[in-house]
């Protein structure tokens, strides 16, 4: 079992934004939530909970949506599909706990979780109206337009060895492809990882 969510901000009253963010494989939810207090600063009036992911990682420490031991290009979707009914099902309860809309949760994942997130677009129409996709990558890229109401932002240091940057380049040119709408943005001189240019940036698109 993962540790239990960190509630990053509850605001006064009803909340007008929900947004959930999902750390990276063999991270944590403390860790991501870190990153949830700029969110948080942010955006007073949002509910924001970082989420831990639910199996203990591979490598002895931290948690993980699925293994990345062994991974290939053709097993990694078999992974990601096993464990997507759990991540819809997690942003869905967050909605109805918290009464905020699909329309007005943002899903910020990073890594695998940027992961989970992109690859929910395939599967579940109208699950959030926007992802900070920061260092991440699609599973297999989308064959078939994701719903019209979520806007995707692929954020993504130059100099990722982990995730490469390319990777981001080739989703948003794809879902630019059909008709859906993204943004792309590489920080130069920004491995796997996070700078405060890339949270600000991830700042100014939550509030479109």
């Amino acid at each position: 079992m993962a540790i239990e969510n960190i509630i990053v901000q509850r605001p006064q009253g009803s909340a007008k934004k929900l947004i959930l963010l999902f750390h990276g494989v063999g991270d944590n939810p403390i860790s991501m939530g870190e990153i949830g207090k700029y969110f948080a600063a942010a955006f007073p009036q949002a509910l924001v909970v970082s989420i831990g992911s639910p199996d203990i990682c591979d490598f002895g420490r931290g948690f993980q949506w699925f293994s990345v031991q062994g991974v290939t290009e053709k097993n990694r979707q078999s992974r990601i599909d096993a464990a997507m009914p759990l991540f819809i099902r997690t942003v869905r309860e967050w909605q109805q706990h918290s009464g905020v809309p699909p329309q007005n949760t943002v899903l910020v994942g990073f890594s695998q979780g940027t992961i989970m997130a992109l690859e929910s677009t395939k599967v579940e129409a109208g699950l959030a109206g926007r992802i900070v996709a920061f260092s991440g990558r699609f599973g297999n890229l989308p064959e078939t337009p994701i719903d019209a109401g979520t806007v995707v932002h692929f954020i993504h240091g130059e100099q990722d060895p982990v995730i490469n940057p390319f990777q981001s380049k080739s989703a948003a040119e794809r879902l630019s492809s059909l008709g859906n709408t993204c943004t792309l943005d590489l920080q130069p001189g920004v491995a796997h990882g996070l700078d405060p240019q890339m949270i600000n940036t991830a700042l100014a698109y939550s509030r479109g």
